[in-house]
């Protein structure tokens, strides 16, 4: 019951932030993101790395007023200045390690670059309809995927998917979630013209985009599922944070949603 209680809670957080102003969206994305920064680089520091963390923080907290002044390209220029002040400051330690780059730069690309990547949906300047169903898109492809694979490799079992990383996943687990999601793009599609007027439609995907939506994204989702198992199984945690009763951390909520969202940072930038 508290689990289905606290995932109807951020449930409703995300729905009310979609009916907010864009701004609102985009500083309750940044904030949620930080909590994921904060949770993967103290696991990392738990597992003994010694990480640079300040230039991550640096670019997320002028990620969105400089995105409201920029536009959303400028994402790229800002993890590179990111990266490159890591480097210079692992290279004039006494003991430089290639490890704690790495480790450093870990957060930075697959927690900081997909938050930054939802910053920029949420800032879309004058399309909030389309900023709403390419939000949608980006939470419900993964998260539909994660309800149909879990219940799914509950209920047939078989071949395990990935045992050295996560040992409970189904191979039948994974083609459901695939099913999930496609069902979620779909069904964001459907719903997208019952409210959408045809001016709006004008500008929204074609049918089929949102069916290799679902498809990449529900792989992209099950992915990043998969990379926060084996980020936890190296820190020797079970969950990131005890954010959410029965959830785990954010990163634990967000973690499918995440590479999803870069997924769909590219669709807007590119298609």
């Amino acid at each position: 019951m508290k689990r289905l209680v606290t995932g109807l809670a951020l449930v409703a957080f995300l729905a009310i932030n979609l009916w907010a102003p864009n701004w609102c969206m985009a500083l309750a994305t940044l904030i949620c993101i930080s909590f994921a920064v904060w949770e993967e680089y103290h696991a990392l520091v738990t597992a003994g790395h010694r990480v640079v963390s300040w230039p991550t923080w640096m670019i997320m907290a002028t990620s969105v007023p400089l995105t409201l002044l920029f536009g959303v390209k400028i994402i790229v220029p800002l993890l590179a200045a990111a990266l490159f002040i890591m480097v210079v400051q692992i290279l004039f330690r006494t003991e430089p390690e290639l490890t704690d780059l790495s480790m450093s730069a870990l957060p930075l690309l697959t927690v900081a670059l997909p938050g930054l990547s939802l910053v920029a949906l949420s800032l879309i300047p004058d399309q909030k309809a389309v900023e709403v169903v390419l939000l949608c898109l980006t939470f419900a492809v993964p998260l539909l995927g994660d309800v149909f694979a879990l219940y799914v490799g509950s209920a047939v079992g078989g071949p395990k998917f990935c045992p050295a990383v996560s040992p409970k996943k189904t191979v039948a687990g994974s083609i459901g979630g695939l099913a999930g999601s496609m069902v979620a793009a779909m069904t964001v599609f459907g719903l997208s013209h019952v409210f959408c007027d045809a001016p709006t439609l004008a500008k929204l995907p074609a049918w089929w985009h949102y069916l290799v939506l679902g498809f990449v994204g529900g792989i992209a989702g099950q992915m990043g599922d998969l990379f926060a198992s084996l980020v936890k199984r190296h820190s020797g945690i079970k969950d990131f944070s005890n954010l959410f009763p029965g959830h785990g951390g954010m990163l634990d909520r967000l973690d499918s949603v995440l590479f999803m969202a870069v997924l769909m940072y590219c669709y807007l930038m590119f298609v």
